[in-house]
């Protein structure tokens, strides 16, 4: 973009493969809303759509403390990563309490961001299940709380917005198909991909990069 071809507002669409008990996702979202913030000030309209990944299919219907899961997974290092992972956030302005976590299979929240995603309230929707997941300690996989988190957020559950088990687990299997092995991702219609939880100015950046548009044809 030269001084000379100033940017105008324009439409854009940004694909995010997140899951909800990914910190790295949390972090990255809360950069990127942040740079989103920044350019629907100049005017932009910027179009967000969540896609499903689970880091962890395994994990239990009913939840475990999420300390358990850690000390089988790093050992001897889990209070040194939980301590440095807290630090992280609280730079950010989270409040990440990992001893109050409930680790859970992750598909029911998944299904309730799908719904919200097609009800308009996607972005609020993903921040709210961030923050009952990492501060208050909420069990994201519970039916009630979700009723409660949706209610909130204002969206509406149990309607033909919200995908069924079946078709939520095609849309994630589908996500791994285009090689997704870990995430947040994020792809830009610019064609730009930004992998892992970037500092904000690289969410900025691509935001802010010129959509290549057809040239009009001459009359």
């Amino acid at each position: 973009m030269t001084p000379h071809s100033p940017r105008t507002a324009a439409t854009r669409r940004v694909e995010f493969v997140l899951d909800l008990i990914c910190v790295h996702s949390y972090l990255a979202l809360t950069r990127f809303e942040r740079a989103a913030a920044r350019r629907r000030a100049d005017g932009d309209r910027i179009e967000v759509v969540f896609r499903p990944f689970q880091i962890a299919p395994e994990a239990p219907a009913g939840g475990e403390p999420l300390t358990e899961r850690h000390r089988r997974d790093f050992g001897t290092e889990a209070e040194r990563i939980t301590q440095h992972m807290t630090a992280v956030g609280a730079r950010e302005g989270l409040r990440l309490d990992f001893a109050r976590a409930v680790f859970v299979n992750t598909l029911p929240a998944h299904r309730l961001l799908a719904a919200a995603g097609r009800q308009g309230r996607a972005e609020p929707m993903a921040e709210r299940l961030f923050r009952a997941y990492f501060t208050d300690g909420a069990n994201i996989g519970d039916a009630a709380t979700l009723d409660r988190l949706a209610a909130e957020t204002g969206v509406r559950r149990g309607g033909p917005e919200e995908p069924d088990e079946r078709a939520l687990t095609a849309e994630i299997a589908k996500v791994r198909a285009e090689g997704v092995r870990q995430v947040p991702l994020l792809r830009f219609d610019t064609g730009t991909v930004v992998t892992g939880a970037q500092p904000e100015e690289v969410y900025f950046r691509a935001l802010s990069e010129t959509l290549e548009r057809p040239v009009p044809p001459q009359q």
